[in-house]
């Protein structure tokens, strides 16, 4: 069974930092890039952050350059994003999903998705 769960969302103060996590099973995640995405009310879906096969390429979406770092682990099946400099902006639902397309173009999310882990920044 195919399972990409989230967990280290939560209520944050800006200027703060969170740690999300993502387990993967069920299929060969370091066959897949794998990526970060947002929804926030009443907006689209977008994506994040992404990550390539070995770690060696990452992509950021603009407003979260120097923030935030996607990082991978194929040995322990995890995918890990440390946001820090947490704004009130950043509030949004954050999925783990694999990703179709990573690069300076833009970060498309691919089939396999979680179920998402709520941040809220907010004084």
């Amino acid at each position: 069974q195919v399972k990409l769960v989230e967990s280290g969302g939560g209520l944050v103060q800006p200027g703060g930092s969170l740690r999300l996590s993502c387990v993967v099973s069920g299929f060969p995640m370091d066959l897949y890039t794998m990526g970060w995405f947002r929804q926030a009310p009443g907006k689209e879906r977008e994506g994040v952050a992404c990550i390539s096969k070995r770690d060696d390429r990452t992509i950021y979406e603009d407003s979260v350059k120097g923030r935030f770092t996607i990082s991978r682990d194929n040995a322990k099946n995890t995918v890990t994003l440390q946001m820090n400099s947490l704004k009130p902006e950043d509030t949004a639902v954050y999925y783990c999903a694999t990703v179709y397309t990573c690069d300076s173009a833009g970060i498309i999310g691919g089939v396999r998705w979680g179920q998402g882990t709520q941040v809220t920044v907010s004084s």
